[in-house]
């Protein structure tokens, strides 16, 4: 298991987690996270939005901005561009045609949820507000399901259908995470149009700075956040329960578990 299935390499350097180092709050955690890794951010964030904007290659800036981002959630050091260059270098064959089915996936169901809308305005008919209810369902299920895609894509050896499976299963797994991803991205949310809605050239040239250069690695960094708990009790703990001697003293250091015993069990496993 190279560098703990690529989450980990070696060769970088971290500051790891003492054994007996007092528990920090996490909300604490992340802003001092966020603001240590704060100039390496905003350029990683020029890149995203450069691949992004391309809409073909937004797969290769999540992948990459995802990297970036789960790295320092988890403590470890990260060099931002050539770390997010190097992911979309490795992960390529899956990261272009996941970015793909996301947009098709996402422009479909939008377009459903517009049609059956304007058919519910238009006619009153109640199955209509059914199919409008469902859309809306599954659309929200699928956001969910692509905050666990990209850490699972750039983390796991695993088949496209497999990563998608997975990450479906974590998304209803992860509730309690979910909902605290949720809000949190509702504040951040909140705060982009509060700036914007101000409206004043000052307030105007501030928000503009905030969607580019703030929002994509502070909505990565919340999500990485959050979905690491849920993924390492169902995926990366379940792998040390039948392979208990791998990498025992880097998992110590990392903080993978507390003492040397898993704390889950095979029934855990996906």
């Amino acid at each position: 298991m190279a560098g703990f299935f690529g989450l980990f390499n070696y060769e970088k350097e971290g500051p790891g987690v003492e054994k007996n180092a007092p528990k920090k709050k996490r909300f604490i955690e992340f802003f001092e996270i966020y603001f240590k890794n704060f100039w390496k951010l905003c350029i990683s964030s020029i890149w995203y939005w450069l691949l992004t904007l391309l809409g073909v290659t937004s797969g290769f800036a999540a992948a990459g901005m995802t990297n970036i981002t789960r790295n320092m959630a988890v403590d470890t050091h990260s060099f931002g561009t050539s770390d997010f260059f190097s992911t979309i270098k490795k992960n390529w064959k899956q990261a272009l045609p996941a970015g793909i089915i996301n947009i098709i996936i996402i422009a479909f169901l939008a377009y459903d949820i517009y049609f059956f809308y304007y058919q519910f305005m238009a006619t009153g008919q109640t199955f209509h507000l059914v199919f409008l209810a469902v859309c809306i369902t599954v659309l929200l299920i699928f956001f969910i399901v692509r905050y666990y895609l990209w850490f699972i894509l750039t983390t796991f050896k695993l088949k496209l259908k497999q990563i998608y499976i997975n990450s479906l299963k974590l998304s209803l797994l992860g509730i309690k995470n979910n909902l605290l991803i949720f809000v949190f991205m509702l504040l951040l949310y909140g705060l982009c149009y509060l700036i914007g809605f101000i409206g004043m050239p000052i307030t105007n040239f501030l928000f503009i700075l905030v969607v580019f250069f703030v929002v994509p690695p502070v909505r990565f960094l919340i999500i990485q956040f959050n979905v690491f708990n849920v993924i390492k009790k169902y995926m990366i703990d379940p792998y040390y329960l039948e392979h208990p001697n791998d990498d025992i003293e880097l998992r110590r250091r990392l903080g993978v578990y507390v003492d040397d015993t898993p704390t889950y069990t095979e029934e855990d496993l996906l």
